[in-house]
């Protein structure tokens, strides 16, 4: 089983900045009448075990800190208790970096089915791509399945050798699941297919840069701002449109008071 190192952190929210600049992502560990755990874990021994791992393998996250061992030992617990089976169930990345700024791990119990998304793997060549020049289209990339944690597939391998011609699909029926696996996805639901190549004449329409004219545009804003201003008149029981005639008539008195 993969191993990960990972120490206890206070639960404070301010300090996690601060962990990050240590080379370190904050996570906090729960599950099914679990005590949460704040945690942190070396980033560079994280990413190493994440491609690895992903989101459906089974971890041993061997944790570290004083609050751990007094934790264990009120308790009663085994001197291996600092140690749990857990998935990596979220990982939060930033923005900018797209590098995991915080993770979710869930404690498992293995006598309890848990579900989660495997992802999925196209394997073998489909005739359709290699002799008719067709695109593989894939609809689906994981899937969510139950199983016990011991029974938890890495991945499911989906061979689109059977994709003959462009009228046959893989559709979730067609999957052999491992032992004990199960899915509550539809039957009939497309995973895979290959379609025809574009045509000539569709590839030269769609190398066309779409052609506007300048005047045809700044009418048409015209018209949607003209159309705007109405609907403000209505909802605002017609004040705008009010308001220009009432400007003229103080034109027009102040006009005639000058006059005389």
């Amino acid at each position: 089983m993969i191993e990960l190192s990972a120490q206890l952190r206070p639960i404070t929210g301010r300090q996690n900045e601060q962990i990050r600049k240590q080379g370190l992502i904050p996570a906090i560990l729960y599950g099914h009448k679990v005590r949460n755990l704040a945690l942190s874990v070396e980033a560079y021994q994280f990413d190493k075990v994440y491609q690895e791992a992903g989101e459906s393998t089974l971890v041993k996250l061997k944790i570290s800190g004083s609050q751990e061992k007094e934790k264990s030992a009120k308790k009663g617990a085994a001197p291996g208790g600092k140690e749990r089976i857990v998935l990596i169930y979220k990982v939060a990345k930033g923005p900018v970096t797209d590098k995991p700024i915080h993770i979710d791990f869930y404690q498992v119990k293995m006598d309890e089915p848990i579900t989660t998304e495997v992802p999925l793997v196209f394997v073998g060549e489909s005739p359709a791509v290699k002799e008719l020049d067709g695109v593989l289209v894939k609809s689906i990339q994981s899937l969510e399945i139950e199983a016990l944690p011991a029974n938890l597939p890495h991945q499911l391998e989906i061979d689109v050798s059977s994709l003959k011609t462009f009228d046959d699909n893989i559709y979730i029926k067609d999957l052999k699941l491992p032992a004990g696996v199960k899915t509550e996805a539809q039957p009939d639901e497309v995973i895979a297919s290959v379609i025809p190549p574009r045509t000539k004449a569709e590839l030269e329409e769609l190398e066309k840069a779409p052609e506007e004219k300048i005047e045809e545009v700044e009418i048409a804003e015209r018209e949607k701002a003209g159309e705007e201003i109405k609907e403000e008149v209505k909802e605002e029981g017609g004040e705008k449109a009010t308001e220009p005639s009432e400007k003229e008539s103080a034109k027009e008195r102040n006009s005639k008071g000058g006059n005389e």
